[in-house]
């Protein structure tokens, strides 16, 4: 089965999975014919081959496509991807085979491209695979939090003034319409400019009280991964301090039961101290 979300991933990146020199793809036609890209960058790691799931998509795309042309590019991948998924085992095999005799083919290249490297160069390997990781984490982190209903932020000025003013903006595109909208913000009068930065201020508020709402209830539904670093750091720095102010209050209601013992204690030698007195004073 396709992974889940992997038709929306598809969609959106699918110029990547095309032949070019720095990519290693094989992919079968439309008419069956293996059709082989070239290797992979000069000097670079060997590309991993696709799976079977990519390698049906890539095939089916331009018969959907042609089949379907008011489908969008969306549309056409998540009906891709449901033919896979009740796609019999039989049917999914001859690309899953592919796959396998090309992952097989891709770990001897790849066995051999690290063999000649140097240690630098394996450090420098280990540091971007390191990096490129943490921002795949962070681009998930990030879909995550949005999926789970996290506040849009705060709107700047320019921004307010221009989704006021999109629409009878001048300009036959996007492009034309943004450069003049820009020229009519860098025209306004600071009083004009005040309305709009009061309306950002205002946005801020809203922000700042919806994330700590949403936040809040991260916490407790036990997605705390999701929330700002600030505000972890914040909530410890808050737990610490209550911590603290606990154990002084402890302290403290310990220490006049503490100075109590201490002077019934006085009060015992010292009545002891006198009875001894008493008596060596009658013998």
């Amino acid at each position: 089965m396709a992974p889940f979300g992997l038709a929306t991933f598809v969609a959106k990146s699918f110029g990547v999975f095309t032949c070019s020199n720095t990519l290693a793809r094989v992919v079968r036609a439309a008419h069956g014919t293996p059709v082989r890209c070239l290797s992979t960058q000069a000097g670079g790691p060997p590309k991993r081959p696709l799976n079977g799931y990519m390698r049906y998509v890539l095939q089916q795309k331009p018969v959907v496509g042609r089949q379907n042309p008011e489908l969008k590019l969306m549309d056409v991948i998540r009906k891709i991807a449901h033919e896979w998924r009740t796609m019999s085992p039989e049917k999914k095999r001859p690309f899953e085979d592919e796959f396998i005799q090309e992952k097989e083919e891709f770990k001897r290249v790849l066995q051999r491209y690290r063999a000649q490297l140097t240690p630098a160069q394996i450090e420098q390997q280990r540091l971007e695979k390191r990096e490129t990781m943490a921002k795949k984490a962070a681009i998930r982190k990030k879909r995550e939090a949005n999926t789970m209903g996290k506040p849009k932020r705060p709107r700047t000025p320019f921004n307010i003034f221009m989704s006021e003013h999109f629409e009878e903006a001048k300009g036959e595109n996007i492009p034309a319409k943004m450069k003049s909208l820009t020229y009519d913000w860098r025209n306004l009068f600071s009083h004009q400019k005040q309305v709009y930065t009061q309306l950002a201020e205002d946005d801020k508020i809203r922000y700042k009280n919806e994330m700590e709402s949403w936040e809040g209830h991260m916490v407790e539904i036990g997605r705390e991964d999701l929330i700002r670093g600030k505000t972890v750091s914040k909530r410890k720095r808050k737990a610490a301090e209550a911590e603290k102010a606990k154990t002084k209050k402890k302290a403290a209601a310990k220490r006049p039961a503490t100075k109590a013992k201490s002077r019934t204690i006085k009060k015992m030698t010292k009545s002891s101290n006198a009875k001894a007195e008493k008596k060596i004073t009658k013998t």
